[in-house]
């Protein structure tokens, strides 16, 4: 079993920064990578970006490119994802997930899953 779980989501105001930390444990041995989903109101569940575990790759969905960067602290056994230039339409529930492919876009590609942790984007 792997457990994950996410901390660091909060309100901020459009253009402003946060960061997003999910807490990995248990079974790291059989992780190949770790991804971000977001689920706003209403809406289906999308992909944010991904991580391999070994940190050597990364994918972002487009509307996130340049703003968002996932990365991963070895030693602590987190993954990040710092996200900048917010905007309103990045509010939702965000998600981490563990999973042993890659690449990994798609909800069905991860056998764990944290709780979620809120950001609210205001205009």
């Amino acid at each position: 079993q792997v457990q994950l779980v996410e901390s660091g989501g909060g309100s901020v105001q459009a253009g402003g920064s946060l960061s997003l930390s999910c807490a990995v444990s248990g079974r790291t041995f059989s992780i190949y990578a770790v991804g971000w989903f977001r689920q706003a109101p209403g809406k289906e569940r999308e992909f944010v970006a991904a991580i391999t575990w070994s940190g050597r790759a990364t994918d972002y969905v487009d509307s996130v490119k340049g703003r968002f960067t996932s990365s991963r602290d070895n030693a602590k056994n987190t993954v990040s994802l710092q996200m900048s230039s917010l905007k309103p339409e990045d509010t939702a529930n965000y998600y981490c997930a563990a999973g042993s492919k890659w690449p990994a876009r798609t909800a069905n590609k991860y056998d764990y899953w944290g709780q979620g942790t809120q950001v609210t984007v205001t205009s």
